[in-house]
This record gives C-alpha cells, structure tokens and sequence, in this order.
C-alpha cells in the first residue's frame, strides 16, 4: 500500500523586487498577527568584526544585511543569510523583531495579506562618531503619513530657539 502524498503548503513568503528598496519579502499567502514568519539567519560574529569587515564601505552606502543581537554578537545575513535579511524598514511595520536566547525572529503583529511587502522597523542606533548627514544616508521612504523620515532611532532633537 502506498503512503498518500499531501500537497506540500505553499510558501508563506518569497522574495521580489520591492518598490520601497531593492529587493523585499512579500507574504505568499495570509500571514496572521502573532505568526513567527521567519528567523534572520547569518555568520554570528563579534561587533569588532562587523566593524573590520565594513571598515571600507562608504559612509554614503545604507545597505546592510548586520542585525545587532547583544553586546556581543552580531548576525552578519551576507554570509549564510537567509531571506529575512530582505525584509525593508518601515516607520509603520506589520512586523516586528524579537530577540529570545540570542536568536532573532521576525513576527508578524497584524494581518498580513497575500502580496503585502513585510517591514519591520529597523530602530538603527545612532553612533557619537555618525556624520552630520547620517539621517540623510538613512532616509527612510515607506510613504506613511507617521514617516519619521530615518531608519534611525530615536530621532534626533531640532534645536528649539531661534
């Protein structure tokens, strides 16, 4: 007697050219809030290393595929990265990043419909040494009238006075 085959669930997310930055992750299918959508999947390397492998990049260059885990550790998604390293910023995300026991996971937290682009909002912290345009190299385009205009976190302070 012969096991019965079952068709094989389709594909909760694929990977497609995006219209808020070069490649993005897309729901397949209906994604529910609280689903765990993926894992960002990478080489683990210390924060010296990251800084040592990105050392010539231009300050200009936005594109990164580091997701800080902790003092500690950093997940580099450009060497044995998985699709998450795909997933955009937004300043109104339908998902979120969860950290638990040094593993980072992307978790939906609303509905998420076939053909909707997954983001999460990337909080970047910024560094006493960025440049003065650094919100300008990280400018933030989701379109959404709460756009605080960087993928940076927290926004910086205008000066009040005049």
């Amino acid at each position: 007697m012969s096991a019965v085959r079952r068709p094989l669930p389709e594909p909760l997310i694929r990977v497609q050219d995006s219209p808020l930055h070069g490649q993005g992750v897309f729901a397949a299918r209906r994604i529910a809030n609280g689903t765990r959508v993926i894992e960002y999947l990478g080489e683990r390397v210390s924060h010296a290393e990251a800084d040592r492998r990105y050392a010539d990049k231009q300050v200009s260059d936005n594109h990164t595929f580091l997701f800080t885990v902790n003092t500690r550790t950093v997940i580099d998604a450009g060497v044995d990265g998985n699709e998450a390293r795909y997933i955009n910023h937004s300043c109104e995300p339908n998902c979120e990043s969860v950290i638990e026991k040094g593993r980072v996971f992307i978790d939906a937290i609303r509905p998420i419909e076939p053909g909707e682009e997954l983001t999460y909002d990337y909080q970047i912290q910024r560094e006493p040494d960025d440049p003065p345009d650094i919100d300008a190299i990280f400018a933030c385009r989701c379109g959404f009238g709460g756009c605080r205009g960087s993928m940076l976190w927290p926004p910086r302070r205008r000066a009040r006075g005049g």
